[in-house]
C-alpha cells in the first residue's frame, strides 16, 4: 500500500477542475480527492459549482467552489488568484468544459459554432495560459489534462462543430507538451468514448446508441468511474514523469474498431 500511495498519491497538490460541476468531471475531481488532492470546482453554475465541492470534504481534504465563465479569460484569472489564495497555486489542471450540439452541417449558424467553439477551445486555451503560466513560474511540477473526445478523428456524424473543436484541443495538448517539456509542466489529453451525460442524451436515438455499441468492441458505454484511474495516472508527478503529448483514448476500444 506505501507503493501505491507514494506512485499514485497526491497528497499537497491542489487541482482545479474547469467544468467540475459535471457528472464526468466531477467524478474526476472525487477521485483526485480520494487520492489526496486538494480541490478547486470551477463550473459556471455558482451552485453546481458549490454542491460539487461540499461533496469532496467527505474525503478529509480542502475544497472550494469558484464560479466561472472559462471562456473569459478575465474570470480564469480571478479563478486562478483566488485558489492560490485559499488553497495554494494549481499544480492540476483539469480543463473539461464542454458542450454539444447535433444541428445539421446546413443549419450551424455562425452564434452556435463560436459558441461551441469558445466553450470547447478557447475556454481550454486560455485555461492554460492563465495556469500554465503560474505553474512556470512557480517551478511547479505541474499536470495539465486536456478533456478531448472519440470525436476528435476521424469525425463522427452529426456533431460537426464538436468535432472540429476537440481536434483542436489534441494539436493544443501537443503543442503545449512540446513547448513546455523542459518548464516541468506536462500536458497530455484523455479522450473518453462514449459516456452518456447530459450534453449527448439528446443525440443518443435508438439507432444511434445501436450503431454505437457495434462499433465498440466492450458493446457497452462507459461509466463516469471508469476515467478516474487515468486521470490519477496523469496528474501524478510520478507515476507518469515522462509522459506528456499523450492522447489517452478511454474508449472500450471504439478507436481500435474499423468493420
Amino acid at each position: 500500500m506505501r507503493f501505491i500511495k507514494d506512485m499514485f498519491g497526491l497528497k499537497g497538490k491542489v487541482a482545479a477542475v474547469i467544468g467540475g460541476g459535471g457528472v464526468l468531471a466531477g467524478e474526476m475531481a472525487k477521485g483526485l480527492a480520494q487520492a489526496g488532492a486538494d480541490i478547486a470546482i470551477l463550473d459556471l453554475n455558482a451552485d453546481t459549482a458549490q454542491n460539487m465541492a461540499d461533496s469532496m470534504k467527505k474525503f478529509g481534504v480542502r475544497s472550494m467552489a469558484v464560479p466561472v465563465n472559462a471562456a473569459i479569460k478575465a474570470d480564469l484569472f480571478t479563478a486562478a488568484q483566488r485558489i492560490k489564495a485559499e488553497l495554494d497555486t494549481a499544480d492540476i489542471l483539469i480543463n473539461a468544459a464542454g458542450i454539444n450540439s447535433a444541428t445539421p452541417f446546413f443549419a450551424i449558424s455562425e452564434e452556435e459554432f463560436d459558441k461551441i467553439m469558445a466553450v470547447n477551445l478557447k475556454s481550454m486555451f486560455f485555461a492554460c495560459q492563465v495556469f500554465g503560466q503560474h505553474m512556470i513560474d512557480e517551478q511547479k511540477k505541474g499536470s495539465i489534462i486536456n478533456i478531448s473526445s472519440a470525436s476528435s478523428g476521424p469525425p463522427l456524424s452529426k456533431v460537426f462543430t464538436y468535432g472540429i473543436s476537440k481536434a483542436g484541443v489534441n494539436n493544443l495538448t501537443q503543442w503545449l507538451a512540446r513547448e513546455w517539456a523542459t518548464k516541468g509542466v506536462r500536458v497530455n489529453a484523455i479522450a473518453p468514448g462514449f459516456f452518456p451525460a447530459e450534453q449527448n442524451r439528446k443525440i443518443l436515438t435508438h439507432e444511434r446508441v445501436a450503431d454505437i455499441k457495434r462499433h465498440t468492441p466492450m458493446d457497452r458505454f462507459g461509466e463516469a468511474e471508469e476515467l478516474v484511474g487515468a486521470t490519477i495516472w496523469l496528474a501524478s508527478e510520478r507515476a507518469s514523469s515522462f509522459v506528456t503529448g499523450a492522447i489517452i483514448r478511454v474508449d472500450g476500444g471504439y478507436t481500435a474498431m474499423t468493420i
